[in-house]
């Protein structure tokens, strides 16, 4: 009999990396001839194509008695548990896997799974076990104060600035500690093996952390491959979001006093305040958030990517669909991004160097690259039939 698989997450639609690899994986489990569920906030965006079982939306932007309502659901309270228990008795899975859930749906649905008998396996997308504000960050630069002690986040005022927003994600960390959660989960999937090394500085049990790296999505694979190919252009590429922590600032700093230029797809915080200051740059052209068909063709054309980050990066999925499209990256050596890039797929530099990112990028136009080789190579090394062939030893 195929085993049965409940995926659950938080938001179900193309939100972040998360979403999009949660989402993929349902697809390759199927294609693998797993019967596939899902478990998720009852959201408007969210995909409506699939076995999907829901819990009731709550938000923290929203009234006096919705931000009471979110900050039960944060700690385990209200009808979440029950929700989930239905979907556990319909559904009757073998296997829970779990990807992003805290605060709107909740650790507390991890006992329910274990509980009912099923054998739990948890993907980490970010430092939330480790860091109560998910990202390892503290005015912008890497911090692991919370691995101590989580009363930092409250001393810092580490989500959204705010003090009430950061005592609720202190009591959320205390509610569900390190002991308490991996007495639930039999594994976790950690994409990069720095994040594995974090989990165990951490204090979690190394037997339980697996490394296992994201995979391509099977559609941009498709979109990727059917791309025509073309003579690569003199110019490079950033793709991601417009924010301080992916080294943005640092990178269009470079830019605008290189002869290069340079094609930024995305939006983000910083969107407005970037094309203000680089609007007489002839360097630097801002496209704006782009679909997967658009990326595709710029990835096509372009000599390499750059992926500056300066912040505990995990598995960034911008990396795989570059090197996917047999485009090089330059990337920052920070978190899980030199794990991704081989020697002759491109190159990194320290992360936040200003000099070392010219002299990489000056470098970088120089090489010429084996285009085919490296599409063939990565998605290969990124393909979901890979992927799901090392989540089966999980799933045992």
């Amino acid at each position: 009999m195929n085993k049965r698989v409940l995926v659950v997450n938080k938001f179900f639609y193309n939100r972040g990396g998360a979403e999009v690899v949660a989402i993929a994986m349902c697809q390759a489990l199927r294609e693998m001839g797993y019967s596939v569920a899902v478990f998720t906030m009852d959201y408007k965006e969210n995909f409506k194509n699939e076995e999907c079982y829901v819990a009731s939306n709550v938000s923290f932007n929203a009234g006096v008695v919705e931000k009471i309502r979110f900050a039960g659901r944060t700690l385990g309270r209200g009808n979440v548990k029950t929700d989930f228990l239905k979907a556990l008795n319909e559904f009757k899975p073998d296997i829970v896997h779990f990807h992003n859930i805290h605060s709107y749906l909740s650790p507390a649905i991890v006992k329910v799974a274990k509980d009912f008998g099923c054998r739990v396996v948890w993907t980490l997308h970010d430092y939330k076990l480790l860091c109560p504000s998910y990202a390892c960050l503290r005015d912008n630069m890497p911090c692991e104060l919370c691995f101590k002690d989580k009363i930092n986040v409250i001393k810092n005022r580490c989500m959204k600035g705010s003090l009430a927003a950061s005592a609720l994600a202190y009591v959320e960390a205390k509610r569900w500690s390190r002991d308490w959660i991996q007495r639930y989960v039999d594994a976790f999937v950690c994409p990069s093996s720095f994040m594995a090394k974090k989990m165990e500085q951490g204090g979690f049990d190394k037997s339980k952390l697996h490394v296992i790296c994201n995979f391509i999505d099977p559609v941009k694979c498709e979109i990727l491959k059917g791309s025509k190919q073309q003579p690569r252009e003199d110019i490079y590429v950033y793709v991601g979001r417009l924010s301080q922590e992916k080294g943005v600032k640092t990178l269009l700093d470079v830019a605008s006093r290189l002869p290069y230029k340079l094609y930024v797809a995305g939006d983000g915080p910083l969107t407005d305040e970037l094309k203000n200051k680089y609007a007489e740059c002839h360097q630097i052209v801002f496209l704006g958030r782009q679909n997967a068909q658009q990326v595709s063709e710029l990835l096509a054309k372009s000599h390499f990517t750059v992926a500056p980050s300066e912040c505990y990066e995990n598995n960034p999925l911008s990396v795989i669909e570059s090197l996917c499209a047999g485009t090089p990256v330059v990337g920052a050596k920070i978190g899980g991004i030199p794990e991704l890039i081989e020697e002759r797929w491109g190159y990194v530099y320290e992360s936040g160097n200003s000099e070392q990112l010219a002299a990489v990028i000056r470098m970088t136009f120089e090489k010429k690259f084996n285009n085919e080789e490296i599409a063939k190579a990565a998605l290969c090394r990124f393909s979901s039939e890979y992927h799901i062939s090392l989540l089966e030893k999980l799933y045992q």
